[in-house]
């Protein structure tokens, strides 16, 4: 009776734990057994693995091999794992050496003739090895662009199972993993191509400086989608740690660039509005995949003609933009994928959206029918809501009087706003005035009351909510931190009235 370990990573969601992989090879009638919870994809390991190593020019055992797969309640998802199977079977028949393996974890997916294909989501993987005291790895040689951006662990790459059998016994080196090369980021679109709208720059401006969600009503044309794919070029780059965040659930998705892996620029993502919910916010049978919603973590989802999503899309993301996050419960477990992101929403004010509003056609109901689709609770949520107006001919030839104000000078005044919030909210952790919690900005923060009369008097006519409350002393904090003032005053709360009660359709 012959028994070896080695070691792999399951992964639900961005978070995952080490796996035991125990193999043992004793008597009775040859074949396979393999406990531990493992899924479809990874049922068929036996056959890929038995065949990877014959082609690699190994023998087989002619016994009975079982494969526990520990801890046993956990779900094992995926083909990753054929390769430290691979190599625990031939450490416990003896064709190679197993002390290599310990403190090694081993992933990648085996092709029929011994090749090591990459798999999803090493990065998340590698992370939480790391976290769990993992000082080495081997992974296939195509995810070695992706492993590199894990410090503080030995990353090799494997191409083939005959190396890797080679590396366990001494007789050759994997190629370790190099510095990460970056490349400079696209350029970005620029402020000063966007004619006119003052009101809506200046809401674009106080959103990327707080971090707030916004809604932008207009007829077409006016430059509702220009505006809001400029909104990342106001944004700061990612720290280290929000980059690896974003990075890891791209990395499920198997969406990284091989030339520049680590992700340092807020993404922009807009979807369809045919977009289904679980493509939105993530799904799937068994253990439910990143979506939409994770893409954008930590950057920018752009609803364009968010009237056209339907209810049920729409009111799904709610609760996410309270949290930050989503959980999504399915059959074999209930995983959590971030999503903190801002939240850009732009709509025509009715359905047959004409140049001049005067033109319109449609009933008062047909009018609110359509807007109606973006409930109040929705709305609640928004910090900024805008109207855009129609050009006139005088906006159209601004450019010849006034050159527009560019990106670069507008993201100066956010980052320094940015950096006011930063420093004040550093002691709890946040970095934004949007992240900020009510009651704390009601208790430690709190306002004096003849600042805050005018939220006082919306409360008591009905046109606030007590989280719209909240939410207004967020963008009054914003508005003094781009004011570079100590702390509001009441004309920033009455202009973070303003934005709030501001008619949108």
């Amino acid at each position: 009776m012959a028994l070896a370990r080695s070691w792999s990573v399951a992964l639900l969601g961005i978070d995952g734990r080490v796996v035991e992989v125990e193999a043992d090879i004793g008597a009775g009638m040859p074949g396979m057994k393999l406990v531990g919870l493992p899924d479809p994809g990874l049922k068929e390991a036996k056959d890929r693995v038995r065949a990877a190593v014959r082609n690699s020019d190994q023998k087989w055992p002619e016994q009975h091999v079982t494969l526990g797969l520990s801890p046993a309640n956990l779900p094992k998802l995926g083909s990753g794992y054929d390769l430290s199977i691979a190599a625990a079977v031939l450490a416990a028949s003896g064709a190679v050496s197993g002390s290599k393996l310990l403190g090694t974890v081993l992933l990648g997916e085996l092709a029929l003739d011994g090749r090591i294909r990459p798999v999803p989501g090493v990065l998340p993987a590698l992370l939480a090895a790391r976290k769990e005291g993992v000082r080495r790895a081997v992974v296939p040689t195509d995810s070695l662009f992706e492993a590199a951006l894990v410090h503080d662990i030995e990353v090799l790459g494997a191409p083939h199972l005959r190396d890797l059998l080679a590396w366990m016994d001494d007789v050759e080196h994997l190629p370790t993993a190099g510095p990460v090369t970056e490349e400079e980021p696209p350029p970005v679109a620029d402020l000063s191509d966007v004619i006119g709208q003052p009101e809506a720059r200046w809401a674009l401006e106080v959103a990327a400086a707080g971090g707030h969600h916004l809604l932008l009503v207009g007829p077409p044309g006016v430059g509702k989608t220009m505006l809001a794919r400029r909104l990342p070029g106001l944004l700061p780059e990612l720290s280290r740690e929000e980059s690896l965040e974003v990075t890891a659930v791209h990395s499920i998705e198997g969406k990284l660039s091989r030339s520049s892996p680590l992700i340092r620029i807020p993404p922009f993502v807009d979807p369809h509005h045919s977009t289904s919910i679980a493509a939105l916010i993530g799904g799937g049978t068994d253990i439910a995949k990143p979506g939409i919603i994770s893409r954008a973590h930590r950057g920018v989802l752009f609803l364009d003609e968010v009237c056209e999503f339907g209810g049920q899309r729409l009111e799904s993301l709610r609760t996410v933009l309270e949290d930050g996050e989503v959980r999504i419960a399915r059959r074999k477990g209930v995983v959590c994928y971030p999503a903190r992101f801002q939240l850009v929403l732009a709509t025509n004010p009715c359905p047959c959206a004409p140049p001049r509003e005067a033109d319109c056609d449609c009933t008062p109901f047909a009018r609110r029918r359509y807007f109606g689709k973006l409930s109040g609770p929705l709305l609640d949520r928004i910090d900024l809501r805008v109207r855009l107006r129609p050009l006139t001919a005088m906006h159209a030839h601004a450019h010849e009087f006034e050159k527009p104000e560019p990106t670069a000078h507008v993201r100066t005044r956010v980052l320094r706003a940015r950096e006011r919030a930063a420093e004040r909210w550093a002691a709890h952790g946040w970095r934004t005035n949007a992240e900020v919690p009510g009651p704390v900005l009601r208790r430690e923060y709190a306002l004096p009351r003849k600042t805050t009369v005018a939220l006082d008097r919306g409360l008591d006519t009905g046109v606030l909510t007590a989280r719209g409350v909240d939410r207004c002393l967020r963008v009054a904090w914003t508005l003094s931190d781009l004011a570079e003032a100590d702390r509001p005053d009441a004309g920033h709360v009455a202009a973070a009235l303003e934005f709030r009660d501001r008619q949108a359709a």
